[in-house]
Parts: structure tokens; C-alpha cells; sequence
């Protein structure tokens, strides 16, 4: 059996109004304890472009700072999961986050954007929680049937409309 993989912390506080959840980090994320690190992801390159800031220059920590400063998070809806690989068919015995926990830590938080589908499993758990639930194109390498173009205009329509542009 693979062995358990956990998950990184919330990038979250108190100015946090939306959250993007993925399903869990990659093999690349994980060994470098960074949220998107996969360099054909394009996580970073969808926020540098919304938000004119090359935040791929910046090192991490001062990343994260510049999406707690707008109001975003950043957060995956599994703890822990076994998966061999980093795709999101390959998740086993998965455990959901502690959504209620993120909820104190973003009191003003009031949506989240799932990344892909595997994190849009857990909408309903989300949505009971009184939050609005969006589905956003995944940034994932592996979702390569959306160019970057059309996942960008995506993103712009759900960070427009949650005042995060």
C-alpha cells in the first residue's frame, strides 16, 4: 500500500473573503512544501496575469503574502490521501480538511472556487457550511483540453465578480 501523504497547511487569515481549494498537492508541491510548484502549472501564472504582479519572481513566502493581502486563500479539500503519482484519479483513502476550522480562521470568508473537479467533489460539505461554491477550470498540467487563455478569462470572471481584481 502506498504510505499516507498530508497535506499543507491553510494559506489563509483574517482578510480572506475567497478560498481556491484544490484536491491535494502533487509530488513537486509536496517536496517543496509549496502550493503549485509543479513549473507547468499554472496556478502562479493565472494570479500574475489577473493581478499584473510576476508573483513567479517572488520568492515564495512573499507570494503567499501578496494573495493574503487580496483576499484570497488557498487551501486543498484532503488532508491526508495514499496516491501513487501526483494525478487526482490516483487518490485513495482520501480525509477531508477540517472546513469548519478555515471558517474561524476566514471569518470574512465567503466563497470558494474549487480547482478541477476532484475538489468540486466536495461542494455540497462546503456549500452546508453557507458558502457560495464555484467550479474553476483546473490549472493542472493534466487539464490541457483548456488553453491558458480560456482558463484565465475563467478565473477573471470569479475574481471580478468576488472583488479580488
Amino acid at each position: 500500500m502506498n504510505t499516507r501523504l498530508v497535506g499543507l497547511a491553510p494559506v489563509a487569515d483574517a482578510r480572506t473573503r475567497l478560498v481556491v481549494l484544490g484536491s491535494f498537492p502533487s509530488v513537486a508541491s509536496l517536496a517543496a512544501g509549496q502550493y503549485y510548484a509543479h513549473p507547468r502549472n499554472h496556478f502562479w501564472p493565472i494570479l500574475s496575469a489577473l493581478w499584473g504582479v510576476d508573483l513567479r519572481a517572488l520568492p515564495y513566502p512573499e507570494r503567499l503574502d501578496e494573495v493574503r493581502r487580496r483576499g484570497l486563500g488557498i487551501w486543498d479539500v484532503y488532508a491526508a490521501c495514499r496516491r501513487e503519482g501526483s494525478l487526482d484519479t490516483a487518490i485513495e483513502d482520501a480525509e477531508l480538511n477540517d472546513f469548519a476550522a478555515l471558517r474561524r480562521l476566514a471569518p470574512q470568508l465567503h466563497a470558494v472556487a474549487h480547482n478541477g473537479g476532484e475538489s468540486a467533489r466536495a461542494m455540497r460539505r462546503l456549500q452546508a457550511l453557507g458558502l457560495a461554491t464555484l467550479r474553476l477550470p483546473s490549472t493542472s498540467p493534466a487539464n490541457a483540453s483548456w488553453s491558458f487563455e480560456r482558463k484565465l478569462a475563467a478565473w477573471r470572471e470569479v475574481f471580478a465578480a468576488h472583488a479580488l481584481l
